[in-house]
């Protein structure tokens, strides 16, 4: 078997984010490359709705992580969507989020659990725990 996990998801956001969370992510975890980055640098919302689909399609995942709840990713994905009610979107994303949601979508050796049949309820709890994470100190 492969050291390589299985992508689980596919991360999307402004310029670098998706890259750049998805490097904190492998040196946390090693397991990166479960997730593809989409970025938005240089696209119009058309092709970059295509590029989220393209994504989706050739990894077979059926999650997509956003940074913005407003943003011309999540625009995207609403969009895709519409086409294809079984993929699930999450936004606000950060480290938290999708390291609980590779957690809990992979078994041993990145194997993705069941062929990720309850994405949606992975990805809900995911957000749940990982909400947790953000705390303020000081004043």
């Amino acid at each position: 078997m492969s050291d390589k996990a299985a992508v689980v998801a596919v991360v999307a956001g402004h310029g670098q984010f998706a890259e750049g969370v998805l490097s904190a992510l492998d040196q946390i975890t090693g397991r990166g490359s479960a997730f593809v980055p989409v970025s938005n640098t240089g696209l119009n919302p058309s092709d970059l709705e295509a590029l989220i689909a393209s994504a989706l399609d050739r990894t077979g995942a059926r999650v997509v992580f956003t940074d913005l709840p407003g943003g011309s990713c999540t625009m995207a994905v609403r969009r895709v969507q519409r086409a294809r009610t079984d993929v699930v979107l999450v936004t606000g994303a950060n480290v938290a989020v999708l390291m609980e949601f590779l957690f809990a979508a992979e078994g041993p050796l990145g194997t993705p659990i069941g062929g990720l049949s309850q994405v949606g309820a992975i990805a809900r709890a995911s957000a749940e725990k990982a909400r947790h994470t953000l705390a303020v100190f000081g004043e």
